[in-house]
């Protein structure tokens, strides 16, 4: 097994993570079998109970596992299915280490960090990294010389000499000051110091700047970081297209750098469907305009983070269709006070998506926004929280005599609750106790003509779809609502839990339970997200 481990130093937020999808795009490219573990060094077990203003979205695995949103990174840039064991924590470890003593595995030896919370995650590692994979490309998340990641950087360096091929990038900042003009080496400088103190070497230095790096300041590295100028790459600024990166760490002969380190002799790496899409979507002209309706939007500044994948998934379904895409990012409070139709149709939307989310802030501005789509016929995708309201503003504004309609989340009083806690919840226990991970959708054609949910799929009896959610349509008020025309198209295996809702007299109004988001792919869309619509020479 062959090793890449990616590690950032200085500061956060330099794109380790689409630095290490790159990379494993790179070595994919050259025919080899890649697969990608995230380190977070944090104590939690995972990203499931974090808030999404201080850690962004959290990316749901085919298993269930909750991870932080690099590992959708992986997922779409290499398009391979992750588990949750592609996600180390200290708290997995942490939580490994004391079960085992419990059990006596150590054999009455005092417990320590090292050798054994150390060779904890080298096993863990060396488990996920098995055959038939080629290369593993490991991201250390967080800063070299913070105190949380002291044991993995000691692992990764006892890693380094019991594997032997291995391949070190270091991602750091090369900051330009406006008084001097001139790009400054001495942060890089510092983190190789910290990163050769702890017992790593870096390979490869991977210098992020907002414009190509200089010769001086690429032979400066060099010399004072012990590598070869060949092996200094820049990775400036792309812009808004981040499918550029992995051509330009081609163009630099990264793969060249990595395979000599790992004692590899490939093909050159064939980009030619990259490239394509990537020039596509800098060619794109014709504009639509999504009008994404979410609470988690930040007081400052937009918190896109927290709607990572659903991003994603609207460029992907964008550049399918030949489509330039501007989202309008709405805070649902900012339509609380009535006037959700004033600001969409300032912003001139050519649909509305209402995305996932907990609590109570906001909901009423995104049961506006769904009330605003369907009455204007306007098209709307609600996910998961988004397809709940949907059911509650027709509960409020179709069926008279429901005006009080609500879910039990945010009124536990309510007496026509349409959305309910699922029975097979936990309401003492939060991490990882959600409806999570792939499960499998029926479409219901009985009594309709013209099923759009199955007309998205390409006319399937069913789909497998990620999911995350401790509530859901009840199922005591089914009848009343297809009664009154909002049909539910897709069902549970049991028939009884709500997957998929649309309304037959609408363009395009559906709601899903599930996340279509965490499955869509650069030249493989989510069908809810391209509305079913498809191009002759998508791929």
């Amino acid at each position: 097994m062959k090793y890449v481990v990616v590690t950032g130093g200085g500061m956060s937020g330099l794109g380790k993570g689409v630095t290490s999808s790159s990379v494993g795009v790179l070595l994919q490219a050259c025919g080899l079998r890649v697969t990608c573990i995230k380190i977070d060094p944090y104590l939690n077990i995972d990203a499931g109970t974090m808030s999404p203003f201080e850690h962004g979205e959290v990316f749901v695995l085919q298993d269930g596992g909750e991870a932080d949103l690099d590992l959708g990174n992986y997922e779409r840039f290499l398009d391979v299915t992750l588990t949750s064991d592609n996600n180390i924590t200290t708290g997995k470890i942490n939580r490994t280490v004391m079960e085992k003593e419990r059990r006596g595995a150590y054999l009455g030896k005092t417990v320590q960090v090292v050798p054994h919370v150390t060779d904890e995650i080298q096993d863990w590692i060396q488990r996920v990294a098995h055959a038939p994979v080629d290369v593993c490309v490991i991201e250390l998340g967080g800063t070299v010389g913070d105190i949380e990641s002291c044991p993995f950087v000691e692992a990764l360096a006892e890693l380094s000499y019991r594997v032997g091929d291995f391949c070190l990038i270091h991602v750091s900042h090369v900051p330009v000051l406006s008084a001097v003009g001139e790009q400054k080496t001495k942060p890089t400088q510092h983190s190789v110091r910290t990163l050769r103190s702890l017992g790593l070497a870096p390979n490869i230095l991977a210098c992020r700047s907002n414009s190509p790096l200089e010769g001086y300041a690429r032979e400066k590295l060099a010399r004072s970081c012990h590598v070869s100028s060949g092996n200094v790459l820049s990775l400036h600024d792309v812009g808004k297209n981040v499918w550029r990166v992995p051509i330009l760490l081609r163009d630099q002969k990264a793969h060249e750098a990595v395979l000599r380190v790992l004692n590899l002799d490939v093909k050159e790496p064939d980009l030619k469907e990259w490239t394509a899409r990537a020039e596509l979507f800098d060619a794109l002209v014709e504009p639509v305009r999504i009008a994404l309706v979410g609470k988690y939007m930040g007081l400052t500044r937009i918190n896109k983070d927290a709607y990572f994948s659903v991003e994603k998934a609207l460029m992907h379904a964008s550049v399918a269709l030949r489509k330039k895409l501007a989202v309008d990012w709405v805070p649902a409070e900012d339509l609380e006070d009535g006037t959700a139709q004033e600001v969409i149709v300032r912003k001139g939307a050519d649909g509305i998506l209402v995305p996932g989310g907990f609590g109570d802030r906001g909901v009423e501005g995104k049961i506006l926004a769904a009330k605003h789509a369907r009455e204007n016929r306007i098209p709307y995708l609600g996910i998961c929280l988004g397809m709940q309201v949907a059911v509650i503003e027709f509960a409020r504004s179709v069926l008279l005599d429901m005006q009080d309609a609500n879910s039990t989340e945010f009124d536990a009083e309510t007496k026509n609750p349409c959305v309910v806690f699922m029975p097979e919840g936990s309401r003492t226990h939060m991490g990882g106790t959600m409806r999570l991970g792939s499960r499998r959708t029926y479409f219901h054609h009985d009594n309709h003509v013209g099923c759009m949910a199955a007309r998205l799929y390409g006319n399937v009896s069913y789909v497998d779809e990620r999911h995350r959610h401790r509530y859901e349509v009840n199922p005591e008020m089914v009848a009343r609502f297809e009664e009154a025309g909002l049909w539910f198209s897709g069902r549970d295996e049991s028939g009884e839990r709500m997957e998929i809702v649309e309304l037959g007299e609408h363009p395009f109004y559906v709601g899903v339970q599930f996340h279509p988001e965490f499955k869509s792919r650069p030249g493989k869309p989510s069908p809810v997200f391209t509305g079913g619509k498809k191009n002759s020479d998508l791929n």
